[in-house]
């Protein structure tokens, strides 16, 4: 086996596919339908369609861009990479935003499981005909000791994957990716099918120009956009590290953009065509698009309540099912694949070997997990506090090309493939004013809506699970922890860092 520094993708399309892995997730499947959903207008959800395609410009595709050039150039995890390009005061920036993309990891192998046990339920047994049936489906599952079960083999599904190196990774996803897709284009056309189907279908690509006017609009679409596309996580910039010195990053971001912005678009496509073709004909439009924004508990209702029994609706509803299932689990795996892989890379530049890193966080991935799998409260703290941290990682990304100097960047190590597109000016001015003044603007806004919405009377108490104290004194820990240690860590990590190869 090639050593970590050696290693790389055997092809662009090797890299594509793993990094379409990254972004491809249940955050497309899953979450997109409902925002759409819940930020409908009268007419339809076009408008914030519009909105989410302005913020996968002007914020996920720079941020892509920066994660796989700071990945190529560092050759490292995210630690030594953001050492080396912002200097080795700033390594606890890279520790950071490990620590939060590992932090999910905990909660999102519980998702993946619950996926797994779905796709088992759809083969298994008849598929529930009412909500009532599909509601104790879900709690039956949630009650017993399933949920640590199918946790505990998400996890082992992607150390399996992980330890075997970033060759490994490639294989799966040569095979997850392309299933997942294939999945989806039958789940689209089966949709397509549908009689009363196009009524949902114009209705997700009508727009309602005045909802524009909300600023609410516009921070769920940036939102939006920074969960589905793996942007600011550190996972493209992992995987970067394995990609050969003659792949332009600029060809490969858009694609990566745009090809997970293509999936969310025909996954909502199946969603609001099956639940209008279902639902449309007993209901209005208002009762049906009240459905589909009801997230349920840990936002469960659309994806595992309704979905089970609407397929049960329909002729060859219960193949669709298990097609549905299997490509949500397909996902999530791939996604849980690299967030495995971030944390391994990180502990294998602190002198780990690749089999001990990855037993280790298998290891310790379960058990921090498990709270997460027996309690949807403690679930929904965990998605609260380290899914906003996502906008400071994003940020600490910008602020590391910036640091190095973004026209610098941009000339040693962006624009420099043969072949490639250039990133241009543009792209130095999205790096400098536009990321941080998203990110400085959405954590605002969710302090705002925590303060004032999720614990307006509990705001400052730490032990509200979606209290603003309850994120600030989680990230001050983290942070504080990484600052004290920063030069230990900097000098243990870069210590073993050789010369890098082409």
């Amino acid at each position: 086996m090639k050593s970590e520094q050696d290693a790389r993708f055997s092809s662009r399309l090797g890299l594509i596919l793993s990094v379409l892995g990254i972004a491809v997730g249940t955050g497309n499947i899953w979450r997109f339908p409902r925002i759409a959903a819940s930020n409908a207008g009268d007419d339809g959800a076009g408008a914030f369609l519009f909105a989410w395609f302005i913020f996968l410009l002007v914020w996920s595709v720079p941020l892509i861009i920066a994660e796989y050039a700071l990945g190529r150039k560092g050759r490292m995890g995210v630690i030594g990479s953001l050492a080396k390009v912002a200097g080795r005061r700033f390594g606890w920036m890279g520790a950071f935003i490990g620590f939060v993309a590992t932090a999910i990891m905990f909660y999102y192998s519980v998702v993946a499981g619950w996926c797994v046990y779905y796709v088992t339920q759809m083969v298994a047994s008849p598929l529930p005909v009412s909500v009532e049936q599909s509601t104790a489906i879900w709690e039956s599952f949630q009650q017993g000791g399933l949920p640590i079960a199918f946790h505990a083999l998400a996890m082992f599904i992607g150390g399996v994957v992980v330890i075997r190196g970033i060759s490994s990774i490639e294989r799966a996803n040569k095979v997850l990716i392309p299933v997942l897709l294939g999945i989806v284009v039958i789940s689209l056309v089966r949709t397509l099918t549908l009689e009363g189907s196009w009524e949902g279908i114009a209705f997700l690509f009508r727009p309602d120009w005045a909802t524009l006017s909300q600023p609410r609009i516009w921070l769920e679409a940036l939102t939006q956009n920074a969960w589905d596309t793996g942007a600011g996580w550190g996972l493209i910039l992992t995987y970067g590290a394995y990609m050969h010195a003659r792949h332009g990053v600029v060809k490969n971001s858009l694609i990566t953009g745009f090809g997970n912005n293509t999936v969310s678009i025909m996954a909502a496509v199946v969603i609001f065509g099956t639940v209008f073709a279902t639902l449309g004909a007993e209901m209005s439009r208002p009762e049906v698009l009240t459905i589909m924004q009801t997230s349920g508990p840990a936002a469960t209702g659309l994806t595992f309540i309704w979905m089970p029994q609407l397929f049960a609706r329909m002729p060859l509803g219960e193949v669709l099912a298990v097609l549905f299932f299997l490509g949500l689990s397909f996902a999530a795996i791939s996604s849980l694949i690299s967030m495995i892989q971030l944390t391994t890379r990180l502990l294998v530049d602190l002198g780990l070997t690749r089999r001990s890193a990855v037993i280790s966080v298998v290891t310790v991935g379960f058990v921090l997990g498990v709270p997460s799998a027996v309690n949807l409260n403690i679930f929904g703290n965990q998605d609260f506090v380290w899914g906003v941290a996502l906008m400071i990682s994003g940020a600490f990304i910008a602020f590391s090309v910036i640091r190095y100097g973004v026209a610098a960047f941009r000339r040693d190590v962006v624009d420099v493939a043969d072949g490639d597109w250039r990133a241009g000016r543009v792209w130095e001015i999205l790096i400098t004013w536009a990321i941080p003044a998203q990110a400085i603007v959405l954590l605002v806004w969710w302090f705002s809506l925590s303060a004032t919405v999720y614990a307006p009377d509990t705001w400052f108490d730490p032990f509200d699970p979606y209290s603003v104290m309850t994120i600030l004194v989680q990230w001050a820990l983290v942070m504080g922890v990484f600052i004290y240690y920063n030069k230990r860590i900097v000098d243990r990590t870069l210590g073993r860092a050789t010369s890098d190869p082409a």
